[in-house]
């Protein structure tokens, strides 16, 4: 007995001599494991809090708001940081997570059954939440405040009181979009225009909204600085075009599907205006003073459409809902006619009626080098129709193009006509001494398809490339190619003919 106690008695203790050695070995593998673990064993140690004190801020602003907030639970020094954030974003329909919303009210945990994410949060619980980020963010250095919400009428105060501090922390973007799933015009909250005059005068240079309404009035204030509006879905109330007066930066103007306003005429000149959207309005008449206008989109109802002084326009884009309405492109919107590229979008219709406009344009396109149209027919028998055959004249008023990309969609089908019809007459062109190249996408071998590339190959007198594309493994795709050989052989180009094919869809 005696033997085995004397077995398991603990060693005896090391001498001092020995002890200090130890422990200092302890420390130094304890100091290396750590720099290891942070990566910096072969360098100094860098933390947050060591950058001055007005970077800190700009580095958390980096993430989105919701990260910025999370951060707070990090280091008590950076409990405030998130308050600088120079982009307060909210959006309805983003993932919020309970933990979130006890760091933005300043009682932070890190209790996991909190953590947790909910794909929707109501719209009481949203107004609550941006409610209390702008009550306790600084309100200094904001760039943009952005709300993404299902907003109602009701609820307009709340509205109010955001945007009055966007204004008030010098916001220089501000976006609200409702979001709406059954969407009612009397349910529009109002969007406070006059808040934005919150310093007696406003420091917005852009300013987006979407399904709200407005009222401008004779006493707001100029919006000296603003360069980009952008309005959707938006009831205008009062004196829109005065609206506009104040806005003398301006550079870029989108107005789409909005209401309450019976003609867009804007009497004053907005001279830095370089790109106008008009969409889907429901107005009689169009009419703006833009000296410095590059980009023209009118997307909608045909209307009398006129621009004054727009000689630096390079672009324009014109789509019209109606049926026939292809004249009217190129012979009732004169002003465009400086442009270089444009972009036309039209129904071709046997059915409907056409307007009673000139066949051949009176205007003449001396500058337009690229063309896009974008035409859809409609017959129930399309080799019966040669609506298409129209746009030859139109070519006739650009007799410098160099690019054509012609689009065409059928929305009836028709019998295929067969190689033997590339003998057939093409309408009169005149000879385009420019014109390289050419792209006709929905080819299908339809008599006026052919009429119209049988045109284009004798009258282009330059061309390089003119390319019909077809789809790859459609019955029709071998007697495509078998026509565009005989075309070839009859024009003596077989170098600028060619077939594309694309994948079915």
């Amino acid at each position: 007995m005696a033997g085995a106690g004397e077995d398991d008695a603990a060693p005896p203790p090391p001498s001092p001599d020995r002890q200090q050695p130890m422990e200092e070995a302890a420390a130094a593998a304890k100091r290396s494991r750590s720099e290891n673990h942070h990566g910096l064993a072969d360098g100094p140690s860098f933390r947050m809090e060591d950058l001055p004190a007005e970077v800190q801020p700009v580095i958390i602003s980096l993430l989105p708001l919701k990260e910025a907030v999370r951060t707070s639970i990090v280091s008590r020094s950076w409990t405030t940081l998130w308050r600088f954030h120079c982009d307060l974003c909210f959006d309805v329909d983003s993932n919020t997570d309970d933990n979130s919303a006890h760091q933005v009210n300043g009682t932070g945990t890190n209790d996991q059954s909190t953590n947790r994410y909910n794909t929707k949060i109501t719209r009481a619980k949203f107004m609550e939440t941006v409610n209390s980020v702008i009550q306790r963010h600084s309100g200094i250095g904001i760039n943009k405040f952005s709300i993404s919400c299902d907003l109602h009428k009701e609820d307009s105060h709340h509205l109010d009181k955001w945007i009055r501090f966007a204004a008030s922390s010098k916001a220089k973007i501000i976006d609200f979009h409702r979001k709406i799933s059954d969407y009612r015009v009397e349910e529009a909250p109002h969007f406070p225009l006059e808040a934005l005059d919150a310093q007696g005068s406003s420091f917005v240079q852009s300013l987006s909204l979407a399904s709200v309404s407005i009222k401008p009035r004779s006493g707001i204030c100029r919006f000296t600085i603003l360069r980009r509006l952008v309005l959707s879905s938006v009831q205008i109330f009062g004196d829109f075009p005065g609206l506009l007066a104040k806005c003398s930066r301006l550079e870029d103007l989108e107005i789409k599907w909005c209401s309450g306003v019976d003609d867009l005429i804007v009497p004053h000149t907005l001279d830095k205006l370089q790109h106008l959207l008009i969409a889907g309005m429901d107005v009689q008449m169009v009419e703006f003073h833009a000296t410095d206008l590059a980009h023209f989109e009118y997307k909608g109802r045909v209307t009398p459409i006129v621009l004054h002084g727009c000689l630096k326009l390079e672009k324009a884009t014109i789509a019209f809902e109606a049926s026939n309405v292809l004249p009217h492109a190129f012979n009732v919107i004169p002003s465009i006619s400086p442009v270089k590229i444009l972009i036309v979008r039209a129904f071709i219709s046997k059915y409907g009626q056409s307007l009673e406009l000139p066949l051949r344009p009176q205007g003449m396109f001396m500058h337009l080098r690229h063309m896009t149209c974008k035409i859809i027919v409609l017959a129930r028998d399309v080799n019966d129709y040669n609506g298409v055959l129209q746009l030859a004249h139109w070519l006739d008023s650009a007799p410098r193009l160099e690019t054509l990309d012609l689009h065409m969609s059928y929305l009836r089908s028709g019998a295929f006509v067969s190689a033997e019809v590339a003998g057939v007459e093409a309408p009169c062109m005149r000879r385009h001494d420019h014109l390289k190249t050419v792209f006709m996408s929905g080819f299908q071998c339809y008599k006026s398809q052919i009429e119209l590339a049988c045109c284009i190959l004798g009258n282009a007198s330059v061309l390089e490339q003119l390319t019909v594309e077809a789809i790859w493994g459609d019955d029709d795709y071998g007697r495509i190619c078998e026509w565009a050989e005989v075309t070839s052989k009859r024009f003596g180009k077989y170098a600028a003919f060619s077939v594309a094919g694309r994948m079915p869809l």
